[in-house]
């Protein structure tokens, strides 16, 4: 299903036909998407903080939060503005611009990512035709700011959270490149629009987990241990480091922190639908809709409503991850530092090596189903 609305286009001409110069009209729209980033990635964290409430009481068979707001859905307000009203306390003996530098170094790149992102045909913030490889690179900048979190701290529990921190990125960033690499060369393309254009036509058939099972397991684990959750979140591990890296932080610098590692989870969930699960596509055909609403396929009205859809598949898909991810965070026990780079180097690694020479040989050898 194609939910291709012109976003841009449309609010550029809407302004046009109400009397706004079209100059005027481009400049008011250039802030609005990185506003509406800001605003979806923030919501979606509030979101994903419910669930993880929610999802941990009842594997602790626990009723969970419910007095702020119906059903407690107002606890991760309550959270945030907690954070925003604490002290923002610095030790004495820290690198104080290091201290300050390291929180904002790892949310950055997280949201930059966020760009590449696309909910629907013209949905997307910037459709760079290496979207992908963009996102890679983004997301290798990260580890630079929890080290430097870990060292400018001044304390042996942050500096062991943040040299964990940094030997586990470097350790699942080769076979996540890997796992991109062969969807890459089945669509031809790093763009994220052109992978989820790819793996439509054939309903869920085509989506390219079907095609690409190893790869999207190397994908979702790698994932996974990059946004640091159990059973991978060996630099933060309470038993053995207090809080890891985030030892000395507190007030907002820490929420920070916490607001980076959501928003790379639901970064991630959203990457793993748009790689792997068709995006926003849709197993309903066009003219089906177009005669359930009685109207023609031109009709801007099917733009807007298959759009609605599509935004709403892709954001399904994700959450369904983000539950999963979760789930296994209360339910599987974390694995010791060897066991985590182990399983990196030793074992991802390699099949991520050889998923890849096998895609190759099966788009030779059977062009039609594996993009050739």
């Amino acid at each position: 299903m194609n939910s291709g609305i012109d976003l841009q286009g449309t609010f550029i001409q809407s302004l046009t036909d109400l009397g706004v110069p079209a100059g005027t009209a481009k400049a008011i729209w250039m802030p609005l998407p990185m506003v509406l980033m800001l605003i979806g990635a923030t919501v979606g964290v509030l979101v994903a903080t419910w669930l993880e409430r929610k999802i941990s009481a009842a594997a602790q068979q626990r009723i969970g939060p419910e007095y702020q707001g119906p059903f407690g859905l107002l606890v991760p307000v309550a959270d945030g503005l907690k954070l925003v009203f604490k002290e923002d306390i610095v030790p004495a003996k820290s690198d104080r611009w290091l201290f300050t530098l390291g929180p904002i170094i790892v949310v950055i790149p997280v949201f930059l990512s966020f760009l590449i992102v696309p909910f629907g045909q013209n949905i997307v913030i910037s459709n760079v035709g290496m979207g992908v490889f963009l996102w890679i690179a983004l997301s290798s900048i990260q580890p630079i700011g929890l080290l430097m979190a870990g060292y400018a701290s001044n304390n042996k529990y942050s500096l062991l959270g943040g040299l964990r921190a940094a030997a586990q990125s470097i350790s699942y960033e080769i076979p996540l490149a890997l796992a991109v690499l062969a969807i890459a060369m089945m669509s031809n393309s790093l763009s994220t629009i052109d992978i989820v254009n790819q793996q439509s036509g054939y309903g869920i058939l085509g989506w390219n987990i079907w095609r690409q099972p190893v790869g999207f397991l190397i994908f979702w684990i790698a994932a996974l241990a990059e946004c640091e959750r159990l059973p991978f979140d060996l630099p933060e591990a309470e038993e053995e480091l207090v809080a890891g890296y985030q030892t000395e932080y507190a007030g907002m610098k820490f929420g920070l922190f916490y607001l980076g590692s959501y928003v790379n989870l639901i970064l991630s969930s959203l990457l793993v639908a748009i790689l792997y699960l068709g995006g926003w596509d849709f197993p309903i055909p066009l003219n089906l809709i177009a005669g359930w609403l009685g109207i023609s396929e031109a009709d801007p009205v099917l733009q807007i409503v298959t759009a609605a859809l599509g935004i709403t598949m892709t954001v399904l898909k994700a959450y369904l991850l983000v539950f999963i991810a979760i789930l296994l965070r209360w339910t599987v026990p974390r694995v010791r530092i060897d066991q985590l780079l182990d399983l990196g180097w030793k074992f991802l690694l390699p099949v991520g090596l050889v998923n890849l020479l096998l895609t190759a040989a099966l788009k030779l050898a059977f062009p039609f189903a594996f993009g050739g």
